[in-house]
């Protein structure tokens, strides 16, 4: 199988690598400028394409790894986009996050192309796409996810077949509410500790002895301590839009959203003042009493 992926970013670089080097399928890749640098994939054989017609003409599974829906809709359907050129048989896998909503339409346009669509979010980080092990959240027809699992396994530890098409985004927005939900909470109160002038370690040390040992804690414990930022290359604006499209689900559900609605207000504050670049673990210090102190 040829393996085409559109979104060559933190995450989609290392989808990538591991395809081409790990699984020795032949790749292409859409040449765009949100891209990380490509010098690698194109030393391991990857090619560049303009549009995202030229990647679907050449590939019998096509991987998405983009930043949310309005990217997957015009990725798959717009001018230029995926169903215009899918190949018969091909494979949509979308390992965006994005609505439900948009993965039962987008399936709808790449069926009448004459392909199918799998939704497989991921539930790990950057260090694990480089890594080869990350774990997807696949919706969809079993004997379609089955079709795929020889290229989803060069860059996976595990991949749960979690239901119908659309329950790989419902899951992954219920994963994403519940983590980054749980590392704002910690974040807000590793501020006031510090604001407290409370020692970092000792912080630290309190809570995984206690209730608060969780992988929240894992993750944010080196910004705590040491100012180290890089376990966790995950954007705020990225969070924030995630929690924006679990209230978006949760509505459409008639569910509640008393604590995402104080999340999301609390990732907007950052975002809306200029910091949406900086890293999850960074709120620590965004939420301080004195921020650019």
């Amino acid at each position: 199988m040829h393996v085409g992926i559109i979104g060559v970013g933190l995450m989609g670089h290392g989808i990538a690598r591991n395809v081409l080097s790990r699984g020795g399928f032949g790749l292409s890749f859409l040449d765009h400028p949100g891209n990380q640098p490509t010098d690698e994939i194109r030393d391991l054989g990857g090619t560049p394409c303009a549009t995202p017609a030229e990647v679907a003409a050449v590939s019998d599974v096509v991987i998405l790894c983009v930043t949310g829906s309005p990217q997957v809709e015009a990725i798959v359907a717009g001018e230029g986009g995926l169903a215009t050129a899918l190949r018969a048989g091909a494979v949509v896998v979308d390992c965006s996050t994005s609505l439900p909503e948009t993965t039962l339409r987008m399936a709808d346009a790449v069926r009448a192309a004459g392909g199918d669509y799998i939704d497989a979010p991921m539930t790990r980080t950057a260090k694990h796409a480089h890594e080869g092990t990350l774990n997807l959240l696949a919706g969809g027809a079993a004997e379609v996810l089955d079709r795929v699992r020889p290229v989803l396994a060069s860059f996976t530890e595990r991949v749960d077949h979690v239901g119908a098409l659309g329950h790989g985004h419902r899951l992954k927005l219920l994963h994403n509410y519940v983590s980054v939900g749980f590392m704002t909470l910690l974040a807000e109160a590793a501020a006031q500790a510090a604001d407290a002038d409370v020692d970092p370690q000792v912080f630290v040390d309190v809570l995984a002895g206690g209730g608060g040992a969780s992988a929240a804690l894992d993750r944010l414990a080196p910004y705590i301590t040491q100012g180290d930022r890089e376990g966790l290359p995950f954007f705020v604006s990225n969070a924030q839009k995630d929690i924006g499209y679990y209230r978006v689900m949760s509505e459409a559900a008639g569910a509640r959203t008393t604590i995402a609605d104080g999340v999301h207000a609390a990732l907007a504050q950052p975002v809306e003042a200029g910091r949406g670049d900086a890293y999850v673990p960074e709120l620590v210090s965004l939420f301080r009493r004195d921020p650019e102190g």
